[in-house]
């Protein structure tokens, strides 16, 4: 494979919506999240209402990356090997020595059985995008409740907290007003939503302009996408797109088969009658990436049209999308933000806001450097019997660089670039920083020359 990659060479582009082409006010988003779960739990189910109330700076705890061992109410943060660096017991930090205590040699017992991204268990969950964060500090929150009145050893709250998020979250929650979350980002939009910048607006029109075919993919349901798109793109935003489909299930919409995971036409955002194949562009419901392609192909004139997809969730976009449909992948990873990336001059004299840093907001945004689990990309590893400490990749940061083909903070970011702009590819004979635009995590610096690439 190349080392460089350049968006002139593809002949389709996908997007996901969330947080990728529509971003979100963080700090208030997040809370948002974390209210309409709380809500559930205590209203619904019995907790502890303390659960209701947040410190201001309690959104520290939510970091991308972390993994909840559900049965032991433990959350880590792992290397790429799958030592734990990292761990708490509900919010409360563990010490090295009590990391040594709980897993024998800072080994997770669970880790040979997580495949790539995807796999999801009875067991653990993988916290890696922003719709669940808020979730995992609440988890953390009920752990030291649970403890504090029933002193357990193993927890049984996860199938409520699923319940919390399929509540608020399920497709008829927006038509139904059901929920916190859904009237509420209907009610405030402007609250929550990022408005889409004139640069990537433009640079749709672009890629389209060059014959480039675009499509849009994502799990949120048909009304829900609309109100997101109405907001941050324009009443105009169906012009920008050849193939739309919403409610896409992702990960299965990559992983399942045509008989599996049929499309559907929609009429007044009812889902109707499954289609037996793809034929024309529209807009669709759920389905599947082999008959999409089937018609990319048809669309495009080409046997083998190369596609790639932009999207913020390695679980649901990136490591589906390269394993199972070979597609080239751009990860939307707004911790680059956090990490004080250096940006283009031109950015610097934005108004804050476009930063998403919110004067008068008391809740930090969670893509910054969390003070209790430290960087997203990389940490310390004690050496054992007063050997020195070594600056490990965490096993998120070398999922970036496996199933990535570059990472970047936002369509903002190359949004001004010539489509002809070639890029550095993450790939197996290049650096450990290699991929990242426009500059690697200041993270990653120290260890650039130590770290080959596995």
């Amino acid at each position: 494979m190349q080392r460089d990659f350049s968006l002139a060479d593809c002949d389709v582009m996908g997007f996901d919506l969330d947080h990728t082409l529509c971003r979100y006010h963080l700090p208030q988003s997040a809370r948002l999240i974390y209210d309409s779960f709380a809500h559930y739990l205590v209203t619904e189910k019995g907790y502890d209402k303390d659960l209701l109330t947040l410190a201001p700076d309690s959104l520290d705890f939510c970091c991308k990356g972390l993994v909840l061992d559900i049965e032991e109410g433990n959350f880590l943060k792992l290397s790429e090997d799958g030592t734990v660096l990292r761990a708490s017991h509900g919010t409360k930090c563990m010490t090295s020595e009590e990391i040594l205590e709980t897993f024998e040699r800072r080994e997770w017992k669970h880790f040979n059985t997580v495949s790539g991204m995807v796999s999801r268990s009875a067991k653990y969950y993988l916290y890696d995008n922003y719709f669940d964060l808020p979730g995992a500090l609440l988890c953390a929150r009920v752990v030291d409740s649970l403890d504090q009145h029933d002193r357990q050893k193993t927890y049984d709250f996860w199938k409520d907290m699923v319940a919390a998020i399929q509540h608020n979250y399920k497709i008829s929650a927006f038509k139904e007003d059901c929920g916190m979350y859904f009237p509420e980002v209907k009610n405030n939009p402007d609250k929550y939503l990022q408005r889409c910048p004139e640069s990537v607006k433009k640079w749709l029109k672009q890629l389209k302009s060059a014959g480039k075919i675009l499509l849009l993919i994502t799990s949120s349901h048909s009304d829900y996408c609309r109100l997101l798109c109405e907001h941050t793109i324009g009443s105009d935003f169906e012009e920008y797109f050849d193939v739309v489909i919403t409610n896409a299930l992702k990960p299965g919409f990559f992983s399942h088969t045509p008989n599996q995971r049929p499309f559907r036409t929609l009429e007044n955002d009812e889902e109707q009658e499954a289609l037996l194949s793809l034929d024309k562009p529209g807009w669709y419901s759920q389905g599947n990436a082999i008959q999409l392609y089937e018609l990319l192909k048809k669309m495009t004139g080409k046997l083998d049209p190369k596609v790639v997809y932009f999207g913020d969730s390695m679980h649901s976009d990136i490591f589906p999308a390269r394993h199972y449909s070979n597609w080239e992948t751009v990860f939307i990873l707004e911790e680059l933000l956090g990490d004080k990336v250096t940006v283009p001059a031109e950015t610097e004299s934005e108004p804050l806001e476009k930063k998403g840093k919110y004067e008068g907001d008391q809740l930090k945004a969670p893509y910054f450097v969390s003070e209790q689990w430290g960087s997203y990309f990389m940490d310390r590893l004690p050496g054992l019997e007063n050997a020195e400490e070594t600056l490990v990749r965490t096993w998120s940061c070398k999922c970036i660089s496996t199933y990535s083909t570059i990472a970047i903070p936002s369509l903002e970011a190359i949004a001004d670039l010539p489509l002809d702009y070639r890029f550095t590819r993450f790939s197996s004979n290049n650096s450990a920083t290699a991929g990242y635009y426009p500059s690697p995590p200041r993270a990653l610096l120290p260890i650039e020359e130590s770290v080959t690439m596995k």
